[in-house]
């Protein structure tokens, strides 16, 4: 099994992605109330199109980063 330390580095490296998450969470909203503030003609352009696109990325970024913290969970036997 793994010794202490490095359980204590995985479960400090969690906490780290926790806050990240949160971070990304914060800018997604920020960034969907901005979209959802356009004009629709403004949406349905190019920097609606790239206002939308940025805001998948980043949900995809926060399931990664899920994926990351149950991976680190199972290492720790969780």
């Amino acid at each position: 099994t793994m010794n202490e330390q490095r359980r204590n580095r995985i479960d400090l490296v969690r906490l780290k992605l926790g806050g990240l998450r949160e971070e990304l969470a914060e800018i997604h909203d920020e960034e969907q109330e901005a979209y959802e503030n356009l004009p629709y003609g403004l949406q349905e352009g190019e920097r609606g199109e790239a206002m939308s696109e940025a805001i998948d990325n980043i949900d995809s970024a926060i399931d990664n980063i899920d994926e990351v913290d149950m991976c680190l969970d199972a290492a720790l036997g969780g």
